[in-house]
């Protein structure tokens, strides 16, 4: 088994509970943390046979422009994505964060951590 890590993704988006934040939107970062079997690409040499980062980074894209209120709705719904596009995943572990969060203080992010 391996690991594919594709960490620092940024995004901006309209998630959140609050009506101003589906409006004006925030930025957003993610950390995807991909187990498969690398055994084969790390032989051939090939991309192949192994799980193509942009075509995964596009998986993620496509998730954050559809608008959720919660953190724990869009990282459940990109591994969901991630698992029906890419069939060679074993496990899947994602942070989303979002940025300067609105709640009431100073705070630098708010993050949830999913892993199925």
């Amino acid at each position: 088994m391996g690991l594919i890590q594709i960490e620092g993704m940024e995004f901006y988006a309209y998630h959140g509970c609050c009506k101003e934040e589906q409006i004006v939107g925030n930025k957003f970062l993610l950390d995807l943390h991909i187990e498969t079997d690398l055994e084969k690409p790390a032989n051939s040499d090939s991309i192949n046979d192994t799980i193509n980062y942009q075509a995964i980074y596009e998986v993620v894209k496509k998730e954050m422009i559809l608008k959720s209120h919660l953190l724990e709705h869009i990282a459940n719904r990109i591994i969901n994505s991630l698992y029906k596009n890419f069939s060679e995943i074993k496990k899947v572990t994602i942070k989303v964060a979002k940025m300067n969060p609105p709640i009431g203080g100073k705070v630098d992010n708010v993050s949830v951590t999913l892993t199925l």
